[in-house]
């Protein structure tokens, strides 16, 4: 088996000739994010070559979908990446809508925007937490992120009854309005209490000296390798290539709002920190503006309905979400149920560019590396 996986078989060594072993990381290990493999060639501590190994929890999505009507669907998204359940809804809302020929009204518009943007800080702050416990800084600093993440989750349960499965979106707007208490709650964390804790992350782990010496120059992903291997979001940007959907394609009302594109120069692990570390400084500066434009009205178009009408035709709706590109590319024959549905998981897309990063690094660089691309395996399996 290992021979199809690998073409080195033997190491050279300078001086003593050496035997390559396999060694597996995973699929039952905590530094593989969940039920995954990485199945890696090494000489002594060096890594020669690695592949990825994914198929642990497959839960066929996909098939599931076509089985259900398009609003049964919904939910399920929820359970791709499930720490980002706002943006899942996004990017199906929008591929259904298409179809559909609805556009939401203002006050949804906004209301999904603010969403959006408070699920990306809640990953990038999840995801500088466990990368930091991957470089073996065990859990305290995952603490200081979830605990953020538990009060922007607790605006997530005031609007849709749920903290992490949300099932917030609609065909043509919002299961339910934005109270006039969840919007304060939001405008206190946004104004205050966020880009404190931004900042406070910033100043205990950007110049840390240990941090800097396992980051920088680790897994280094080059511009055209990352256009070659079709990676988006972070990773794609910390190497270099600040496309941004938000920017490339405006989707919904992001051709409102000012913000930067964070990309970094160098393609490393630290560059991807730095990258997460500044989107969630621009993601709080776009919620400064939907919260003070945000109109009244309605939050749906039309009336809610239990059963929609989707004609015949494809669509493609796409986001960008906290990982990367999400994109649902959908195939109506005009039944109740999808006839074709498919996802562009952005993590699973990332991962081709984990054997490039690691070769050449060591065993607990790979941990490390794996960390930065920030997967979750709901999403890589689907």
């Amino acid at each position: 088996m290992y021979k199809t996986l690998f073409r080195v078989q033997q190491a050279q060594h300078p001086e003593i000739k050496t035997d390559a072993i396999v060694v597996n990381l995973g699929p039952q290990h905590p530094s593989t994010h969940g039920v995954f493999r990485m199945v890696a060639l090494l000489e002594g501590e060096k890594i020669l070559d690695l592949k990825p190994v994914m198929g642990y929890l497959h839960r066929n999505h996909e098939k599931i979908a076509e089985r259900n009507t398009f609003l049964q669907n919904m939910p399920f998204t929820d359970r791709l990446d499930y720490i980002a359940s706002m943006s899942n809804n996004f990017a199906y809302a929008l591929a259904v809508e298409k179809l559909m020929g609805v556009q939401p009204p203002e006050r949804a518009e906004y209301i999904r925007v603010i969403m959006a943007e408070l699920t990306r800080i809640v990953s990038h702050f999840i995801a500088v937490g466990f990368l930091l416990n991957d470089l073996g800084a065990f859990f305290t600093p995952s603490l200081y992120g979830i605990k953020e993440r538990e009060l922007i989750v607790d605006i997530f349960e005031m609007v849709s009854g749920s903290r992490m499965m949300c099932n917030y979106f609609r065909f043509g707007g919002l299961a339910r309005d934005m109270s006039p208490e969840a919007v304060q709650k939001t405008k206190e964390l946004v104004n205050d209490r966020l880009p404190r804790k931004i900042d406070e992350f910033d100043r205990y782990l950007t110049e840390n000296e240990i941090v800097r010496q396992r980051c920088e120059g680790v897994g280094v992903l080059t511009p055209e390798d990352a256009i070659a291997l079709s990676a988006t979001g972070p990773v794609l940007r910390a190497s270099g290539v600040p496309y941004d959907v938000r920017r490339a394609e405006p989707y919904s009302i992001y051709d409102r709002f000012e913000f930067d594109v964070a990309y970094g120069l160098h393609g490393d692990i630290y560059d991807r920190y730095l990258v997460r570390m500044e989107e969630m400084r621009q993601s709080v500066r776009i919620l400064k503006q939907a919260l003070r434009d945000l109109p009244e009205g309605p939050i749906m178009t039309g009336k809610p309905a239990y059963q929609v009408r989707v004609p015949a035709g494809e669509s493609y709706g796409r986001v960008e979400g906290p990982k990367g590109e999400l994109g649902f590319y959908l195939v109506s024959n005009g039944k109740p149920n999808p006839w074709r549905y498919h996802v562009r998981a952005p993590t699973f897309i990332n991962l081709t560019s984990l054997a490039p990063m690691s070769r050449g690094g060591k065993v607990a660089d790979v941990v490390a590396i794996l960390g930065s691309i920030d997967i979750v395996l709901g999403e890589v399996d689907r």
